[in-house]
């Protein structure tokens, strides 16, 4: 019987990581990730967890030993964050589009300089086109469920793609929170042994990830860009199977009382527990207010998120990044927000805000103040976004 225990965010990924029977963990550590991998050692030391961990010398080597080990077959795990992740992205978009599945933590942290270990999701934006899933989840018990969830859906013989988990940094991953780690038992009834579909074999030798001349990459490309479109219906039906067994229930879009919400919040990650504190205060003073939050970035669920916030006449959304763009156009959430009401010619009020970086606290009254910006504001006063909570 599953028990519910108070445990640090980071020990409980590292535990439901073992849980999934990994063959192959590669491991350097940065903060705020390091107490999972740590964590993961520990338990291949003490006998937990019968797997090989391999102690790299970078981010850079911990991905390349991903590959040789997922190209080999083994159900591979890392973790990594901000500059580490930085370092290692050469080599993930070679992951993707090896095909190769593997799953990787990601604790969310601001990118330098200057040097910061606290949490926004700079590193989370720059990887969004590097052709993983990416998965978030917003407190531990869901970095604990996306764990083997993230497992179950690249594994997929209609997905083969490497999954990233993320959970933000320090304000999640080292947070005591009280969370129910299943058993053995159930995680192996609902992710079956891994069976790889693509590897190397010295029995039946192939080639991984050759020269692709210019006959042959765009149609390499096309069907790379096919398969993690269509790993949007795997994806929620693994969520629905998750929550079946589990009783916890995923889908691609979440909300909070929206359904007669006048102005929708955008948010992603642990903010979003603060969001919805601020909608439950909002709504007590007679205001229509919710929440709207992506549990899936990659591949971005455009139909699912329109019919979220289609009948909102203003949107806040919240980016936990800079936008670096010249301030002629938004930050990255808000852009490809923009581009799916463009689409669907759908035009509520929106306002774009860059909040949280490096860190920074935002409050209730952070979001009180940016819902009344938004609905006070006429056409065109708003601009392509503004920093909120800057001192002075």
């Amino acid at each position: 019987m599953s028990k519910r225990v108070g445990v640090e965010v980071s020990i409980a990924c590292a535990d439901a990581v073992g849980l999934c029977d990994v063959d192959v963990v590669a491991a350097y550590p940065i903060t705020p990730q390091t107490h999972i991998v740590e964590h993961l050692s520990e338990l291949v030391a003490e006998g937990h967890l019968d797997a090989e961990f391999v102690p790299v010398e970078s981010e850079h080597s911990a991905m390349s030993a991903c590959i040789g080990s997922a190209a080999a077959g083994a159900r591979t795990f890392t973790s990594t964050s901000s500059q580490g992740y930085a370092l290692m992205s050469e080599i993930c978009y070679i992951a993707s589009s090896l095909r190769l599945p593997m799953v990787m933590a990601v604790a969310n942290r601001a990118i330098s300089a200057p040097i910061s270990i606290w949490n926004d999701h700079a590193d989370l934006m720059f990887a969004r086109d590097v052709g993983w899933i990416q998965l978030i989840g917003e407190y531990g018990q869901e970095v604990v469920d996306l764990i083997p969830i993230a497992f179950r859906i690249g594994e997929d013989k209609r997905v083969l793609l490497p999954v990233q988990v993320n959970l933000d940094g320090f304000t999640l991953s080292h947070v005591i929170e009280p969370i129910i780690m299943p058993e053995k038992a159930e995680i192996q009834k609902f992710l079956p042994p891994y069976k790889p579909q693509l590897r190397l074999d010295p029995e039946n030798p192939v080639t991984m990830g050759p020269v692709g001349m210019p006959e042959v990459y765009t149609e390499a490309r096309k069907a790379q860009d096919e398969a993690l479109n269509n790993s949007k219906a795997v994806i929620q039906e693994v969520f629905d199977e998750f929550g079946k067994q589990f009783g916890r229930q995923y889908k691609l879009v979440e909300t909070y009382k929206t359904e007669d919400a006048e102005t929708i919040i955008f948010s992603m990650g642990s903010i979003s527990q603060t969001a919805m504190s601020a909608v439950d205060h909002m709504r007590s003073q007679g205001k229509k207010v919710g929440v709207v939050r992506l549990r899936v970035f990659r591949p971005f669920p455009a139909k699912e998120l329109f019919d979220a916030i289609k009948g909102a006449k203003n949107l806040v959304i919240l980016d936990r990044v800079t936008a670096f763009n010249g301030g002629e156009i938004s930050a990255p959430v808000a852009l490809e927000i923009k581009s799916v009401l463009f689409d669907r010619k759908h035009h509520p009020k929106v306002g774009n805000f860059l909040v949280g970086l490096g860190g920074r606290d935002v409050t209730v009254q952070n979001f009180e103040e940016m819902v009344e910006k938004v609905a006070a504001a006429k056409d065109g006063e708003l601009g392509p976004y503004q920093f909120i909570n800057v001192r002075e």
